[in-house]
Formats: structure tokens, C-alpha cells, sequence
């Protein structure tokens, strides 16, 4: 009796890990959700075809591939189609397939058919790509796993219980996951370090915040791990004297219904103070929209710290990726996936090609018996019409012609309508194709290389057809610390003085002043740091408000207290967030300075057509928390910002390498709505591409220029630079054409980038510092070749 259990538990439990619950490392998928997409393709349910019920898809899988219930099909096809569970859903839904808070309609309320990237994970299945299996009765045939165009685990992630064992893996990025998986197709020695420069965290299909990037390396390199995950969140004023928090991204699989009960409960049990109102504006126009009320009197950065830690707008993520290898339930980290995934995509390709190779050849064959008969088809018809029967034709043609018996058949199954000369054309056009084909895949298969260049070109081109950018930021956040029991304390961040900076390759991070008592606040550059180069920086405190003024004519408001802090004596700008993802401008939006929401002095603003604008600082510290600071014409944007006292000088850089610069009292102070007026005049065709106020006793300034050629592709020419004193440039009236700056060498007939101010910096598109000629140039000269491209030009940190 006992074995008799023993052995009927065993039976189970391989059942449930191999046949339930555990994903297969190949293609991604559980093998409910392997017969869904597989019959659904067998059924033509494509992107381009209408709909069905979804109760036809769940009776049409569980009658010929699986052996269970019809719910548990269904609840498989339902994650399939939802964008908040799936970062790329493979199904399709037509009508109520749930939301984070409520479940789905019944099957026979709902439609689907297959997304486009499930066409990729189940394309050339019928090229026999991979093996096929019986199914539970043997009367039908199903793929034992998908061709899968793109790593589908890493991408969608997974989740299951199974006997002993358990698997929770997150979403990734489907651009940055064939990233990685190309370079290390590439360098098969690559380190986890190098695959995490393009996979730098999880993707969540919600987006929000991760903190917590040790614990995400930990789950990389072991396969475990664990990190935090934060609501998206802003304060913004919603009425007069009222502030609210606003929540437009939750942590993953947390719906706003939830969020909305846990604050409910935690102010009915006196553990939440200062919230006076809590709504729900979500809508399908503007996506999710949360409203918190902060009442009158209550730091809403305080509360929204209690919020954090008595609801799920933080929530915690333990990653235990445990997938099936060779049949095998093994814990993989990020290096083992994305192998695994290549050798099964190699061997998909070697497989295809094979099955290509031989039907080209198989073809080939018959093409040529009929160029034999098109060339003699007086003698064929002879031996046909000579011929007592079917089988003493094919005899005889074989004979005659010395064909083979295939290449006779097809000519006795010949049409009187292939007999023209342009059939001939036609088949002689074909054989020619076949033979390159031919040639072409015999030289894939001969090639180690051309397989591994083969599934490179084709993972790159499933993440340019399906990726989308990241929608999760990612800080690092430290380890991941347990919640304490204990109430938190009114502000767990102190409101001291730090300085906020925006690096020349757009990023910020937060130093802070007071962590340095012994360096009395004085910052230093850390030696090791990347992103050195600054474009503006901001004193202010933790929770100070910040200004950011973008190309779309915009100021942002922002409170640094989430930005990255790095310590006052070794500022390490790389480790700062992306500020165009931090403060969730558009794609063609991004950040120009910063400045402080203080009374004085003036914001100067100057655009790509030459106008220039000085708007009140006041106007600035009482505004929105987004508002317009300039009305700009169709087709321009700003190119720089800084604040400009009347005894500044503002400095405009032409694209055709001419310099203005004139004082900042030349013009007046307007107001946000204002168009501003002319700074600069501009020619037909060009640009400005730099603007700043300089203060007036900056009398070691410079002028850095880098020219290069408009039709060189961008990184791919290092071009000339020159730098020359500012002082070598006189000043000249508002609206004119200002001074030559640089004189064009051969090749050249632009500026591509240009600076001005103290200290200057170069950096590559990546943050490393270049090298730039030494200052004291000619005001007119030519520049000097440059060893390596820059990217950006700013000044260093001191």
C-alpha cells in the first residue's frame, strides 16, 4: 500500500511540474498556454482575420490537445490577452477580459484570435522546426515546444505553483532582452555585468518605480532575488490651498480598487492621518488616475511616505526563475534563459534550413526534367501518344530522356498551357533562383557563424517589430529591507540642503550638502565617474521644488527627494536617473536646464529660431506643476535656459558657426504667455544650436565650437574643435547676426555642437570624457581634428 502511494504521488507531482505548472526555458510557455497558441494558429485565427468566440478556442484545445477542464483553458487564454499581466500579450481579447480589480467575462462573452507576436512564436511550424508529440489520446499531433522568434520567458515572465517548487519570474523589455541575447550570440564569453548594460531591470507592463538593484543583480547572477516596486506618483495642486497625491502607475498586478480599500482601512484604524478624500479618475482616455487629498496642513511627502508603507503603492517582488531545461525543473539566472533560448533558436534555424535546403532541391529536380521536355516536346508527345498505358509512358520517358521516375511523373502531369515560350523564360528564371537558394542555405548550414549571424538578424528583427520602450524606471534603491512594524517617522527624508544636477547626457542625481560636515559642502568629481559633465545645476533642499524647463516651451515642477543621492565629496553622475523617464516627457520632449522656483533672478529662454525670452522667476515659483513659460511657433523648440540677472550677457551659437552676445537688460521681463522677441537673427536653412546667460564677471570664459558635415551619419565622424577665449568676441545689439565663430575646414558645413562658460567638458554619448584642443584659438579660425566623438559639452563638477 505503501509503495502503491508512494509511486501514484511520484506520478502527480511529474505530472504537475512537467505538464502544469512550470514554464518550458525554450519558448516560455506552460503547455496549457503552448496547445492554446498552437490550435489557435491551426484554426488561421490570425491578426488579419475576424474574431471568435472564445468558448470555440477553449472547446477545439481541450477536445484534441488538453486533458482538463475548461476553466482552467480559459483562464490560461485570458492572461494570454492582458497588457497589464503580459509586457507583450500574444492574444488578442475582444471585450471583458478583466482588469486588476475584477475577473474576466464568461467564455461565451468574449472573442479572440492571435496578436502579431504570436505569429512570431509560432511561425515555420509546419517547416519542422521542432519535434512534434501525440496528444493525451493519440489521435492528433502538437509541437512538444514552440519555435518562439524572441525570448518569450524573459520577456513575459511566469508564474506557477507546483509540487515542491515554484517559479516567479518578471516581465523584461523585449528591445533590451534581444539586445542581450544578440550581444551574447555574439561574445558567448560575455559577463552577467555586460548582459545587465542592456538589461538593467525588469520591465513592468503597469510600469511604476523599482527600487532595489542589488537584489535584481542577486536574481541575475543566481537566479533569485528580490526587489521593491513603487506607485508613479506626483504632487500637483488640485484646487486652492489643496494638494493631492497623484498616482498614474501602480506596482505590478496592484489594482487602484485595492489601493483604494487598504488607505480606507488604514484611516479607519487611526494608523493614516492628513487625507482627506481618496478618487478614482481612471479612465480609457488618460489610463490610470488616482487622486489623493492632502489635507490643509499636512506635508504631502510625509503622508505620501505613511502611504507607502501602510498600502500596496509599495510592494515587493521575489524573483525565483525555475523553468524546465531538457525536460528538467532547473533555477536559472539571466546568462543560463538567454542560452538556453539561443541554442533552441539555433537549432530552430538549423532545422529549417534544412527542411528548405531539401524542398529546393526537391523542386530543382522537377524544374529541370521540364526544361528537359519543354526543350524536345515534339519527341515526348511521341513516346506519350506511343505508349499503351500510364506506367509504359513513364517507363519509356525515363528511358529516353534519362530521367527519373518523379521527373517523368510530372511530365506526364504536364499542362498543354506551360508548352509557351514564356513558360520556358519562366522555368529557366526558376532553376536560376533554386540554384542560389540552394547554394545560399548550403553555406548557412556549412557556417557555425553565418547560423549565429542568421538568429541575430532575425531576434532583432522581432524586437523591431514588437518592442516598445521601457515603462518602468528603475533607482537604485539599496537592498531590500523588511517593513517594520513601527509607525514611521513624520519625514523619513530630512528636508536638507542638497544640490540637484543635470548632466550633458541628461541625467539627474541629487548630491547631498549636509552628508559632507567635513568637507563644509564643498563638491569634488569622483574619479571614476562617467556623466561628469554638467548642463545646470539647482541648490535647494530634499523637498524643494525644482524647475525644469524642456524643449517644448515647458517648466516641469519636481521635488528631488526621489532622485538618486550621491555623496557631496565624490559626485558619480552615472549613477543618476534618465531625467526625460524621471519626469515622463514625451518622446520628442526632453530637459534643457534646470533652475530654482525662486523670486530672482529672471529665467532666460532662447529657441532654434533665434527668439529669446526672460520670464519673472516670480511667475515661475507660483505657477502649476506643469505649465507653458513660452508660446513657440510651429516647427521650433528651446535650445537652452538659465537664469539671467540684467547685468548678465546672453550668448546665442549659430549652426552656420556665428556667435551674438548682448546684455540680458536689452530684454524685458514678460510674462509665461509671452512669444518672446528677436535674439539672434538666423539664416535661411540653419539654427541655433547653444544658448546661456553668462554672469558678467565670468571673465575666464570660453567658447568651445565642433564642427563637422551634415550628411555624415550621427557618431560616425569625430569632426574639428576649437576653443577660443569668450572674451575675443564683442559684443553687438539684440536681433543682429553676431561674429564669426569658427571657420569651416573641407568637408565641414556646420556646427554640431557648441558651449560656452567656465570649465569646460566633453563627454562621449556615454558619459566618458574626450579630450578637446587646447583654449587661446583664433575667434575666426578653423578647429582641430578630434580623436573621438563627443556627445555633449558641459562643465565639471567644483
Amino acid at each position: 500500500m505503501s509503495a502503491e502511494m508512494q509511486g501514484s504521488y511520484l506520478e502527480y507531482a511529474y505530472s504537475v511540474i512537467y505538464s502544469r505548472a512550470l514554464p518550458d526555458a525554450r519558448d516560455g510557455l506552460k503547455p496549457v498556454q503552448r496547445r492554446i497558441l498552437y490550435q489557435m494558429a491551426e484554426m488561421g485565427l490570425r491578426p488579419d482575420r475576424g474574431h471568435v468566440k472564445s468558448a470555440r478556442v477553449v472547446g477545439e484545445v481541450m477536445g484534441k490537445l488538453h486533458p482538463h477542464g475548461d476553466s482552467a483553458i480559459y483562464d490560461a487564454l485570458v492572461r494570454l490577452a492582458q497588457p497589464f499581466t503580459l509586457r507583450v500579450p500574444l492574444v488578442d481579447g475582444h471585450g471583458n477580459f478583466g482588469s486588476l480589480d475584477d475577473g474576466p467575462a464568461a467564455s461565451r462573452y468574449t472573442e479572440a484570435r492571435l496578436a502579431a507576436p504570436a505569429m512570431a512564436m509560432t511561425e515555420s511550424l509546419d517547416e519542422d522546426v521542432v519535434d512534434f508529440i501525440p496528444n493525451y489520446d493519440g489521435q492528433f499531433q502538437q509541437p512538444s515546444v514552440l519555435p518562439a522568434a524572441f525570448p518569450n520567458l524573459l520577456v513575459n515572465g511566469a508564474s506557477g505553483i507546483a509540487v515542491g517548487m515554484a517559479t516567479n519570474m518578471a516581465p523584461h523589455n523585449l528591445i533590451e532582452v534581444a539586445a542581450a541575447a544578440v550581444h551574447l550570440l555574439e561574445n558567448p564569453d560575455a559577463t552577467l555585468e555586460e548582459l545587465m548594460e542592456f538589461v538593467p531591470g525588469p520591465d513592468l507592463p503597469g510600469g511604476g518605480i523599482i527600487t532595489g538593484v542589488d537584489g535584481i543583480k542577486e536574481a541575475y547572477a543566481t537566479g533569485r532575488g528580490a526587489f521593491r516596486t513603487r506607485a508613479k506618483v506626483s504632487v500637483e495642486p488640485i484646487g486652492p490651498r489643496r494638494t493631492g497625491i497623484i498616482v498614474t502607475e501602480l506596482p505590478y498586478l496592484v489594482g487602484p480598487e485595492r489601493v483604494i480599500e487598504k488607505i480606507k482601512d488604514a484611516v479607519n484604524a487611526k494608523k493614516l492621518t492628513g487625507i482627506s478624500d481618496v478618487a478614482d479618475l481612471t479612465d480609457r482616455r488618460h489610463g490610470l488616475r488616482l487622486v489623493i487629498t492632502v489635507k490643509t496642513g499636512f506635508d504631502p511627502n510625509a503622508v505620501l511616505e505613511h502611504l507607502y508603507r501602510l498600502t500596496p503603492l509599495e510592494d515587493s517582488f521575489s524573483i525565483n526563475n525555475v523553468a524546465l531545461v531538457h525536460g528538467q525543473p532547473q533555477t536559472l539566472g539571466l546568462r543560463e534563459l538567454l542560452q538556453v533560448y539561443l541554442d533552441h533558436r539555433v537549432q530552430v534555424v538549423t532545422r529549417r534550413s534544412r527542411y528548405r535546403l531539401a524542398r529546393r532541391r526537391e523542386r530543382l529536380h522537377l524544374v529541370e526534367g521540364l526544361l528537359i521536355a519543354i526543350l524536345d516536346i515534339d519527341e515526348v508527345i511521341q513516346v506519350i501518344r506511343g505508349s499503351d498505358d500510364g506506367e509504359q509512358a513513364r517507363t519509356r520517358l525515363q528511358d529516353v530522356f534519362d530521367l527519373s521516375q518523379l521527373q517523368a511523373e510530372y511530365i506526364l502531369e504536364l499542362r498543354l498551357r506551360r508548352l509557351t515560350k514564356f513558360s520556358r523564360i519562366e522555368l529557366e528564371t526558376e532553376r536560376d533562383q533554386l540554384n542560389a537558394q540552394i547554394a545560399a542555405l548550403e553555406e548557412l548550414l556549412g557556417s557555425e557563424v553565418l547560423l549565429r549571424q542568421q538568429v541575430a538578424r532575425e531576434v532583432d528583427a522581432a524586437a523591431e517589430a514588437y518592442g516598445t520602450p521601457r515603462r518602468t524606471l528603475l533607482l537604485d534603491g539599496g537592498p531590500i529591507r523588511p517593513r517594520s512594524a513601527k509607525a514611521a517617522p513624520q519625514l523619513q527624508i530630512a528636508d536638507t540642503p542638497c544640490r540637484v544636477f543635470l548632466s550633458a547626457t541628461g541625467r539627474m542625481v541629487r548630491a547631498d550638502l549636509a552628508a559632507d560636515a567635513d568637507g563644509g559642502g564643498i563638491l569634488t568629481p569622483s574619479r571614476r565617474a562617467k556623466h561628469d559633465a554638467i548642463r545646470a545645476s539647482v541648490d535647494t533642499t530634499t523637498r524643494g521644488d525644482v524647475g525644469a524647463i524642456t524643449s517644448a516651451g515647458r517648466l516641469v515642477r519636481f521635488t528631488p527627494v526621489d532622485l538618486p543621492s550621491v555623496p557631496a565629496n565624490s559626485v558619480q553622475l552615472g549613477a543618476g536617473t534618465r531625467a526625460d523617464q524621471y519626469l515622463a516627457l514625451g518622446g520628442d520632449e526632453h530637459v534643457v536646464a534646470i533652475v530654482p522656483l525662486t523670486a530672482e533672478p529672471a529665467v532666460a529662454l532662447g529657441t532654434a529660431h533665434g527668439v529669446v525670452k526672460r520670464v519673472s522667476a516670480a511667475e515661475l515659483a507660483t505657477g502649476k506643476h506643469e505649465a507653458e513659460v513660452i508660446s513657440l511657433k510651429p516647427g521650433d523648440r528651446v535650445v537652452g535656459a538659465a537664469g539671467a540677472p540684467d547685468d548678465a550677457e546672453l550668448v546665442f551659437i549659430t549652426s552656420d558657426a556665428q556667435l551674438l552676445r548682448f546684455g540680458a537688460s536689452a530684454v524685458r521681463v514678460q510674462g509665461r504667455s509671452a512669444a518672446g522677441m528677436a535674439g539672434v537673427r538666423v539664416a535661411q536653412g540653419q539654427r541655433v544650436v547653444f544658448f546661456t546667460a553668462l554672469p558678467s564677471e565670468a571673465d575666464d570664459a570660453v567658447v568651445v565650437t565642433i564642427a563637422g558635415s551634415t550628411a555624415a551619419l550621427a557618431g560616425t565622424d569625430a569632426g574639428s574643435a576649437k576653443v577660443t577665449d569668450f572674451a575675443e568676441y564683442p559684443v553687438k545689439g539684440r536681433g543682429t547676426g553676431g561674429v564669426r565663430a569658427h571657420r569651416f575646414l573641407k568637408g565641414e558645413d556646420a556646427l554640431i555642437l557648441a558651449w560656452s562658460g567656465q570649465n569646460v567638458r566633453a563627454v562621449g554619448s556615454d558619459g566618458a570624457v574626450r579630450a578637446l584642443p587646447d583654449g587661446g584659438a583664433r575667434r575666426d579660425g578653423s578647429g582641430t581634428a578630434l580623436d573621438a566623438v563627443v556627445g555633449a559639452l558641459g562643465t565639471s563638477v567644483g
